[in-house]
């Protein structure tokens, strides 16, 4: 496996731009980095575990819990009624309840809540409840609920130019219907809530969770409490990839309202197991689709009608939904089209974020149309794909109305291009599935444009504090959350370079509501833009103040406080040098304020959700990967053998960590179209519920050459140092792998029949489609 060479920064290095270590790195090896479940136990810290459903739609006629108050070590059980407050964890529209009062609406769905003395007497004691139901019709099908028009949103439906008119002129039409499955996040550490109730009724709540502001804000509802009487802590998660933005809730709700209730520490983690049937996915999306293009492939116009497994309730469909509308056109410009999406109901997990946040559902369709396009045409599809690319006069706007204005895909795909060798692998595999009459090669070049801000403007803000103490030494707090991607390392980056420190001297600490108010969800790529500048506003005024002290004590009158430089730990004012640290305690001696809070809103947004036009995104990021793979035709198994990515994170703030970002989302969203498949039985159960039953890809997935670099672009706009997002973006890189095991498949028949490959490209879906492509070419199942 190869990265770009990075050579590892040196104490001295600068601090931003430069590949240094995460800062927990040290702690994470040596097992000291402290989670949730890390925490040293309080005196009294007793136990939850949830009671759950086990019919998928039904009205609970009675519930029996005296078998569960009964069992060794239980000291409490919650129902719905228990709750003061509002009984609703839903983050937008309130229909997710905390715990089901009277109708259950999945399976798994918490009924109940019991309070022990340690965690395995709560699972226990939990499992004895005594639920009686009565059985209502189940809808556990997308497709099934969008027949009977139910739907947890009204549509939504974008229109330009006239598509109906353009397709019926345009000289060649493909229609068709594809799906895409969902995605469990399996994050390595699962939900978690800790609770321990203070003075005056008032709660601190430790959390894995993306939100902390969202968890404080329901834990005072469910409650009954001021949001000044809940505060929510949180250093880092062992991942989260939206899972754990609003789905965190009804885990720091329970933990709350027992704690409250008791007036004890309550802890609340649920096993794997109990965690997967509780949470809900990644939407999994169902298409239609018609296009009509020209003999070159031009797309003239597009209409597609996406339907997303919501689940029981809304939580976060509504966003999704709109992030795939605004994704469908990936890197291309598409005149007439019409986008629809639908969110329907189902009695299954209110499906929630996940990285990509429904760009990547959107963006795939159009990817699996334009290689439909090439195939039916004898094309190369990388051709298609860059005759269809925005740029140039007149093609330069997204449906939903946003001006592309800083596109660099031509230069990017071409770099990629030329530095992959594609035109010669491509000829190679032709040879070599022309002698190889089983074992088939595929080659797939896909790119990315990917918009990044939140689509509700107001979440585009964050707040910071920094603190300069006496010693020279820095601590900055912000909004954001640690999840293993880097975000406190980029921050303290950010404020290292500000003010002109060596990095050692800067330490991030736990988001906690109660320093920095009113946060952002780290979510939707935003966590670095919008922290990182608002620590990098709170150090420049620190560093303005210091400029204007220094200036007017050494500077004899003659030297502004624009002239005094921070660099390399001094601070230069003329020709007087000071060590910052002194520079700091003179300050201090002087009565200098070296604190400062800092705040960022980003500029420049519009969304109008009623016509679903505006300016959604700040800007844009880019990216392009090109896969190789083998396919067993005749077991389904395949593998992949090579991946070149690149990537466009602009003026990188952490090359090392943006790589790491990068391939890691690859990796992620391979495993999401070729081999994660969430399968409910004819009751709705979940039944790939744990490690046993549902598959991430592991090392041996990854590819023996593995070559990831990132373009040398500055951001267009200003965004924090001239860096872009990396979060989400690059999950869409994987798109690369579906298409080159479908290239591959189509190789076993006659190369121009269109594979009817369904997403995850399981080996049954890969003998489906080959057996598929076999007979569309009038040949037997087997060469």
């Amino acid at each position: 496996m190869k990265a770009e060479t990075l050579p590892q920064a040196s104490p001295a290095a600068p601090a931003a731009h430069h590949g240094h270590p995460h800062e927990s790195a040290h702690l994470h090896v040596s097992g000291e980095a402290t989670y949730v479940d890390d925490i040293r136990e309080l005196a009294g810290t007793v136990h939850a575990a949830l009671g759950l459903s086990t019919q998928a739609h039904a009205r609970i006629t009675a519930l029996g819990l005296d078998a569960v108050r009964a069992m060794p070590g239980v000291i409490a059980v919650f129902t719905a009624a228990d709750i003061p407050g509002s009984n609703d964890c839903g983050p937008i529209i309130h229909d997710d309840p905390i715990l089901a009062d009277g109708l259950v609406q999945y399976v798994g769905q918490p009924i109940f809540a019991v309070v022990a003395e340690s965690h395995e007497l709560a699972r226990c004691a939990a499992r004895r409840a005594e639920v009686a139901y009565e059985p209502l019709p189940a809808v556990l099908d997308p497709l099934q609920a969008k027949q009977q028009h139910s739907f947890v949103l009204p549509p939504m439906q974008l229109v330009r130019g006239d598509p109906a008119a353009c397709l019926a002129a345009a000289p060649h039409r493909l229609a068709g219907r594809w799906q895409v499955g969902g995605q469990e996040q399996f994050y390595l550490e699962g939900q978690i809530s800790y609770a321990v109730p203070r003075e005056d009724g008032c709660i601190h709540l430790w959390c894995s969770t993306q939100h902390p502001t969202e968890m404080q804000q329901v834990v005072g509802h469910a409650l009954g409490l001021a949001a000044n009487q809940v505060v929510v802590e949180m250093r880092r998660m062992g991942g989260g990839f939206g899972g754990k933005e609003s789905q965190s809730a009804l885990f720091a709700c329970v933990a709350a309202l027992a704690a409250s209730r008791l007036r004890r520490p309550v802890k609340l983690r649920p096993d794997r197991d109990d965690d997967m049937m509780i949470t809900g996915k990644r939407h999994d999306f169902h298409y239609d689709y018609d296009v009509g293009f020209d003999d070159d492939g031009r797309i003239l116009a597009a209409r597609i009608e996406m339907t997303a497994r919501a689940g029981f309730s809304a939580d976060l469909s509504g966003p999704v939904a709109t992030r795939a509308i605004c994704h469908f056109d990936n890197a291309y410009y598409l005149s007439d089209v019409d986008i629809r999406a639908l969110c329907a109901r189902t009695n299954t997990q209110s499906n929630t974020a996940f990285r990509g946040f429904g760009g990547p559902q959107g963006a795939i369709a159009i990817e699996y149309i334009i290689d439909s396009i090439a195939r039916e045409l004898g094309r190369d599809p990388l051709d298609v794909r860059k005759l269809n690319f925005y740029g140039g006069e007149g093609r330069d706007l997204t449906p939903y109305g946003q001006r592309v204005e800083d596109n660099v895909i031509h230069e990017l795909v071409a770099e990629l291009e030329a530095g992959s060798a594609y035109r010669e692998r491509r000829r190679g595999i032709a040879a070599f599935n022309a002698a190889s009459p089983v074992l088939k090669k595929g080659l797939a070049l896909t790119p990315l444009k990917f918009g990044i801000s939140f689509n509700v403007a107001h979440y585009n803000q964050a707040g910071a504090l920094v603190h300069v103490y006496t010693d020279g030494s820095v601590l900055v707090n912000h909004g954001g959350t640690e999840m293993g991607q880097g975000l406190n390392t980029k921050v303290c980056q950010v404020v290292a370079n500000e003010l002109g420190i060596p990095l050692a001297q800067v330490r991030a600490t736990a988001a906690d509501t109660s320093k920095v108010a009113n946060t952002s969800a780290t979510a939707a790529s935003t966590g670095a833009d919008l922290n990182g500048k608002a620590a990098e506003d709170a150090a420049r005024r620190i560093r303005l103040r210091l400029a204007e002290f220094a200036a007017g004590t050494y500077g004899g009158g003659s030297i502004g406080a624009d002239a005094v430089r921070f660099t390399n730990g001094q601070v230069e004012i003329g020709e007087t040098v000071q060590p910052f640290a002194e520079l700091v305690i003179r300050a201090y001696e002087a009565r200098v304020q070296l604190w400062s809070e800092g705040f960022y809103a980003t500029p420049r947004l519009s969304w109008d959700l009623s016509t679903l036009t505006g300016r959604p995104f700040y800007y844009f990021a880019y990216g392009a990967a090109v896969s190789e793979v083998l396919v067993d035709t005749l077991t389904g198994e395949w593998r992949l053998l090579r991946a070149d990515l690149l990537h466009d994170a602009g003026n990188s703030i952490n090359p090392a960590i943006d790589i790491g970002q990068v391939e890691g989302a690859f990796i992620q969203g391979m495993g999401w179209l070729t081999m994660e498949e969430l399968w409910w039985n004819k009751d709705g159960r979940l039944m790939t519920h744990a490690p046993s039953t549902y598959k991430i890809p592991a090392a041996h997935d990854c590819p023996a050459e593995f070559h990831t670099r990132l373009f040398r672009n500055h951001s267009h706009e200003d965004t924090i140092l001239r860096s872009k997002a990396v979060g989400e973006p690059p999950l869409l890189l994987p798109f690369s792998v579906l298409l080159a095991i479908r290239d591959a498949i189509a190789a076993a028949g006659d190369g121009r029949t269109n594979p009817p490959l369904r997403a995850p490209a399981t080996p049954e879906a890969i003998l489906d489609a080959v057996e598929a492509v076999r007979a569309a070419c009038g040949e037997g199942s087997r060469p």
